[in-house]
């Protein structure tokens, strides 16, 4: 009787082992099933928000998955943009540097030539640097308006006085200005200390003003204002040039975009595209208007010392 009680006994323990693992199994069968049926879901939706099952344990598990795939999703979706800024640059170089290396070709070959006079040497050699520094520019100019884009190159940002960056720009440019005839007038500047980083900002307002330089006429005037305002200052540069049609406001601050008055004068559209990106790292814009053949004026907005502060605390 004892025996059969203990081979009972065995046998009932036997049976409920067998279906303890076979209900495991199946468990695990049905989680991996689970799982599967969510990356499908993931791999053919590219969602983030995977459906969550009712088991804590599962529920964990699909949370985990949940943010390792949008991670996944994240970096892929990033080197798939960086492919395509690297392509777009390397097509923007080769299509700006097509008309610059040419002509460095040309004067090469024409230096080569029997029979030249000094004159015509120094002058084939005057061009071919002219070329080559525009070649030189260009790269270097692109390359940190991309970097700038991409978050590679930041700078520091700081509450300033805003009369010595506006004379580091003019200074700038002062050369060009007096080549041309060209006064640069600054009207009522005073002193006041607003949220930028003089380097970065007097090249933006450079190439402002070159802009304004390359593009007015001889013995004009460009002038220089600031208007202090609630949250931020407004800088002016008024020049005397060509004007820009309304409809290209928007387009002006593009990379590369030439206006239609002045597509075929010299220059490459990459001034005011840089100018906007770095007024975009301060917290501040540029804005244009005009009238065609009376001028251009160009609205840098820099916020205050208190708004900047402000806005330093929010974040």
């Amino acid at each position: 009787m004892t025996e059969n009680w203990v081979v009972g006994l065995s046998i009932g323990i036997a049976v409920v082992c067998v279906l303890a693992s076979a209900g495991t199994a199946i468990y695990y069968i049905c989680s991996i099933k689970k799982m599967e049926k969510i990356l499908d879901h993931f791999q053919k939706n590219k969602a983030q928000n995977l459906p969550i099952t009712k088991e804590t344990r599962e529920s964990k598990l699909v949370s985990r998955l949940d943010r390792l795939l949008g991670t996944v999703s994240r970096n892929q979706e990033r080197a798939l943009e960086e492919r395509d800024q690297v392509a777009s640059l390397v097509s923007d170089l080769s299509h700006q540097l097509k008309t610059p290396l040419s002509n460095v070709l040309m004067y090469t070959e024409l230096l080569g030539e029997e029979g030249l006079s000094p004159q015509e040497k120094q002058e084939f050699l005057r061009e071919t640097r002219i070329q080559t520094e525009k070649m030189q520019w260009l790269m270097k100019t692109l390359m940190k308006a991309s970097r700038l884009e991409q978050g590679i190159v930041s700078f520091p940002v700081n509450c300033t006085g805003i009369r010595k960056t506006v004379a580091m720009a003019v200074g700038g440019i002062y050369a060009k200005a007096s080549e041309k005839k060209i006064a640069v007038e600054t009207s009522g500047f005073q002193e006041h200390m607003l949220y930028h980083n003089p380097k970065w900002t007097a090249e933006a307002l450079g190439n402002i003003l070159e802009n304004s330089v390359k593009y007015s006429p001889e013995g004009s005037v460009i002038t220089i204002g600031l208007y202090p305002m609630e949250f931020y200052s407004r800088i002016d540069i008024q020049d005397q040039g060509l004007g820009i049609a309304e409809k290209e406001y928007n387009n002006i601050f593009k990379r590369f975009y030439r206006g239609k008055q002045v597509e075929q004068q010299e220059g490459s559209g990459l001034g005011l595209y840089l100018a906007q990106l770095i007024l975009n790292q301060e917290k501040g814009y540029i804005t244009v208007t005009s009238n065609p053949r009376n001028g251009s004026c160009f609205h840098v907005y820099l916020l205050n010392e208190v708004s900047a502060q402000k806005t330093i605390m929010r974040q």
